[in-house]
């Protein structure tokens, strides 16, 4: 394709499903097949289940949702799961690294492929760095360690630091490893969700559900650039509280969710992915729901929404009737979620900048894969490295609403593509079928943009921004030194894929 320098032109589907049988793609060979479905699940569960349970709970529920924050992760969950069925099939149909990049690549073209690719990044690396500086701030909390060195008072983060370093030598060493290390924490993580859902319900008043939605509330000089941007569309005052601030709660609690398709990620390297990539994200989706809303009931039947800490509510709950016991439990649990959402973000960033080398829109060595550890170990170090500089010096107050307006992205671009490739390639084996196509991934669609509108217009301008820089970055080195490319400067034909199985 020659129509706008071939920025449109797409990736064969046998060309993605055949590679992943090669091993000679790339140099240095292929990932190594180790998942089951409950490996899938347990990084799934532990990527999910972390920041958002631990923080924005409280954050939302005082500020925007009051007791109705039940509603807004019930409304982000339902959203979560439409998009969690096209995954699904995408990913048991294509079982590759890259997921949603890799699905765009094939249904809408390289540039939309690179900017969910670029977007994506934003997403994992901004999670990793912030998430590293949370941990380090719990871990002082409990132990009280000196805030020169640890929380967000420190000059230079070195508890951030160390823990992103460790779990970058653990993504580094072996994906088996770090199914390991996120199953134990898994296990540990969801334990202390059931311990604060029972314990909690012997401390519930009803009160505190009353007024179940509060009123709307205008959120005075804040308005600006805070503001939805559908409010500044539309000219609406900006409200807090309210049906308007259970949305905006829902599109901010969806950071929460950020993290199941991770599990799309692993594609390549699951054992059975025809039948265990739906289980995984169906799965992971379904625990983290029932988990998220639970929480949520206790939490804010245990202390009302205005009396709710924002920086650690579950344990301040449990504090303010009574429990401190229970508090130092939960600290201690929030450092253990927090430790699979790092490693989790850098196992996911790593495979996504393995999928950008292997398609030559960054460097092919960039992507090489370890002789021994089976692993792309330039990438992840690389990953590593931005990750500890990010958690050291910056703080990311943003990164809730910038991670979840990325998700949101990738999510509506799934979304259309179940429908593109089933006009496109309707003979493609599918062993998971999105149920009511095309009016399940139509809606998914409508329903993530939505939820993207009900952000911040700062966040959105960040977010274009980082655009910008991406599609910078292509058009100076991706669109020319891409596989299409230079096959089609080769042989003339855009079709083919370099290391593409012959005739694919």
């Amino acid at each position: 394709m020659t129509q706008l320098g071939g920025i449109f032109r797409k990736k064969p589907v046998d060309t993605v499903i055949h590679q992943n049988d090669e091993g000679h793609q790339l140099e240095g060979g292929r990932l190594k097949q180790t998942l089951r479905a409950r490996d899938l699940i347990g990084f799934g569960v532990g990527m999910v289940i972390g920041t958002g349970i631990f923080t924005l709970t409280g954050v939302q529920a005082k500020d925007n949702a009051g007791p109705a924050i039940m509603i807004s992760f019930v409304v982000a969950g339902v959203i979560a799961l439409f998009a969690a069925f096209c995954y699904a099939e995408l990913a048991s149909a294509v079982p590759t690294a890259g997921s949603s990049y890799t699905y765009a690549y094939t249904t809408l073209g390289e540039i939309i492929a690179w900017i969910i690719g670029w977007d994506l990044i934003l997403e994992f690396a901004l999670g990793a760095a912030v998430v590293s500086r949370g941990w380090s701030g719990y871990l002082q909390d409990v132990f009280n360690l000196p805030t020169t060195f640890f929380g967000e008072d420190s000059t230079v983060n070195l508890g951030a630091v160390a823990i992103a370093l460790v779990l970058g030598v653990v993504a580094t060493v072996g994906i088996k490893e770090s199914g390991w290390v996120t199953n134990a924490l898994v296990y540990l993580k969801v334990s202390i969700c059931v311990f604060v859902i029972v314990a909690g319900l012997f401390f519930i008043k009803a009160a505190n559900y009353t007024p179940f939605i509060p009123p709307a509330q205008p959120t005075g000089g804040e308005s600006g650039w805070r503001q939805p941007l559908w409010q500044w569309i539309s000219g609406v005052e900006a409200t807090a509280f309210g049906v308007a601030g259970v949305l905006f709660a829902s599109a901010v609690v969806f950071f929460s969710y950020s993290g199941f398709e991770i599990v799309a990620n692993l594609g390549e390297e699951t054992r059975h992915p025809a039948r265990d990539m739906a289980r995984g994200l169906l799965g992971t989706l379904l625990i983290c729901t029932v988990l998220y809303v639970g929480v949520c009931f206790v939490l804010v039947g245990m202390v009302h929404y205005t009396d709710l800490s924002t920086g650690a509510p579950l344990s301040d709950a449990f504090n303010q009737v009574g429990l401190s016991w229970a508090g130092v439990l939960l600290g201690i649990a929030a450092v253990a979620g927090l430790t699979s959402v790092i490693l989790v973000d850098i196992v996911g960033m790593s495979r996504i900048g393995f999928a950008l080398s292997r398609d030559g829109l960054i460097p092919h060595s960039a992507g090489k894969i370890h002789p021994k550890w089976q692993t792309p170990y330039r990438i992840t170090m690389i990953t590593t490295a931005v990750v500890v500089l990010l958690a050291a010096f910056v703080p990311l107050a943003a990164l809730a609403e910038m991670v979840s307006i990325g998700t949101l992205f990738a999510f509506l671009v799934v979304s259309i593509a179940v429908p593109v490739l089933r006009r496109t390639q309707p003979d493609m084996k599918r062993p998971f079928r999105v149920p009511w196509s095309p009016v399940l991934p139509i809606v998914s669609a409508i329903c993530c943009a939505g939820l993207m509108v009900n952000l911040a217009i700062e966040t959105w301008l960040r977010f274009v921004v980082w655009l910008v820089i991406g599609l910078l970055i292509y058009a100076f080195y991706g669109r020319s030194h891409a596989n299409l490319a230079r096959a089609g400067r080769d042989s003339g034909a855009g079709e083919v894929n370099r290391g593409a199985v012959p005739g694919s």
